[in-house]
């Protein structure tokens, strides 16, 4: 439970410390915090902590896999992402809504009971509504924050539905009790439907067509820094709740669920990488990239009774890692390029910054499930747990999108070796540059 408070009061000491005028120190303390939230995650291995007397959370070693996964991803963003921030002189307030966001993070991957999911998504996903529409300069950005706010709502109200409609067919919100009612009676027409309406609100919140078509356009509208968060801890978040209700409660439900979960995630490879193979803006790209492997990871779920959590949390660091690299080298070309994020402002990177274009070419080799890439690992591992599953032809689907993912991914690496005159050097804040080198061997070493 401390884990949970720390992060919940972090963002109010955020705010505590503008007001009082120390705004330098508002990094430093989240960082602190968080190593803080990581560090009571190990004492408190184990433990299986249940903070409320009716079983609303509970501190599983799932949940704190988690909430230590979260954490060291949110560290490595807030260190990639200094430049962001420091240009937003006086937006003390964006880190106080990236610790509240966090905090639903944890709650997402904690929960025992349906009413803290509702509230988990809801606390995660209104700071980043705000994230979104962070630029008020930028009608780009303020398209975002509407089009993300618009249709989240929409799906909340679809997940509550669904709640609803599952409290009606069991008659509880507790995720064993919910289990021990299907086990028991079976899934009847009322809980079926909620069911769906809730995989449908899910659907929405991770990027799993066609579901998706809001996150090209708010991914490119919102600014860089806030859409890689988007694309690692948010998703994170989402299928780390969408794990933990699959695997307790609406375990004896699977097999009936298994083909939907097998054609959406089908629809969602085939969809997103024929959309990024005509793309000519990178962060549009890299968006259609992110729905392209939350489709590896959402049908994970079809052998969640077979496969290990770490598979997911393994896949979740991997993108992750690969995902902020090349969203801080996008970030660091378009502000060179005066905004341009086209394949050209690419060219001649490697004469540029050898170190930028290196760990691009790592991340987007490893998101492409290249070896000897810590991203080969991760898609071999669902592809396998897909053939134990007999799901041939979703492995069939798999290899073949991973080969478009190789044709568009090439695109920018192309541009980023291809030389041009009178280039000159690109020079990044000591922290990024180090960040570079340490994800790139990352990168390699989780092969």
């Amino acid at each position: 439970m401390i884990e949970l408070l720390i992060t919940s009061l972090l963002g109010i000491g955020v705010l505590a410390f503008d007001i009082i005028k120390l705004r330098k120190a508002v990094l430093p303390l989240i960082i602190v915090g968080l190593l803080a939230t990581i560090v009571f995650s190990l004492m408190d291995w184990g433990m299986n902590e249940t903070p409320f007397a009716n079983n609303m959370l509970m501190m599983d070693n799932y949940a704190l896999s988690f909430i230590i996964l979260i954490s060291g991803i949110a560290i490595f963003w807030l260190l990639m992402t200094i430049e962001h921030f420091k240009n937003n002189t006086g937006r003390v307030d964006l880190y106080a809504l990236v610790a509240f966001s966090l905090a639903g993070a944890m709650i997402l991957s904690s929960y025992t009971n349906m009413v803290m999911l509702f509230l988990g998504i809801e606390i995660l996903s209104i700071p980043m509504y705000v994230l979104a529409a962070s630029d008020k300069r930028s009608m780009l950005s303020n398209e975002a924050g509407f089009k993300y706010f618009f249709l989240g709502a929409l799906a909340s109200a679809i997940l509550l539905f669904g709640i609803a409609l599952v409290y009606g067919a069991t008659g509880s919100f507790d995720l064993a009790s919910i289990g021990n009612t299907l086990s028991t009676n079976g899934a009847g027409t009322m809980f079926t439907a909620g069911l769906l309406m809730i995989l449908v609100g899910f659907a929405f919140k991770v990027s799993i067509a066609p579901f998706q078509f809001w996150t090209p356009d708010v991914y490119q509208g919102a600014p860089t820094a806030i859409t890689a968060l988007m694309a690692t801890i948010v998703k994170a978040a989402g299928f780390a709740a969408l794990f933990r209700l699959f695997g307790s409660a609406f375990s004896p439900a699977i097999d009936f669920t298994t083909n939907i979960i097998a054609v959406l995630a089908a629809l969602t490879l085939v969809a997103s990488n024929s959309m990024a193979a005509i793309q000519t803006n990178t962060k549009r790209l890299l968006a259609y990239s992110s729905i392209s492997h939350a489709g590896f990871m959402f049908a994970a779920l079809i052998a969640i009774n077979t496969i290990s959590a770490s598979v997911l949390m393994y896949y979740i660091l991997v993108y992750s890692i690969a995902s902020l690299t090349s969203f801080m080298v996008l970030d660091q070309v378009a502000k060179i390029q005066n905004g341009a994020e086209g394949f050209d402002a690419f060219k001649g990177l490697a004469k540029r910054n050898p170190v930028m274009a290196g760990a691009m070419t790592l991340a987007l080799f490893s998101m492409a499930g290249i070896p000897p890439l810590g991203g080969f690992m991760a898609k071999y591992f669902v592809i396998s747990a897909m053939i134990d599953a007999h799901q041939i032809w979703l492995v069939i689907v798999m290899v073949l999108t991973s080969a478009i993912a190789v044709y568009y991914y090439l695109k920018i690496i192309i541009a980023m070796f291809t030389p041009i005159e009178n280039a000159g050097r690109i020079v990044v804040d000591r922290i990024q540059h180090i960040l570079f080198i340490v994800f790139s061997i990352a990168l390699v070493a989780l092969f």
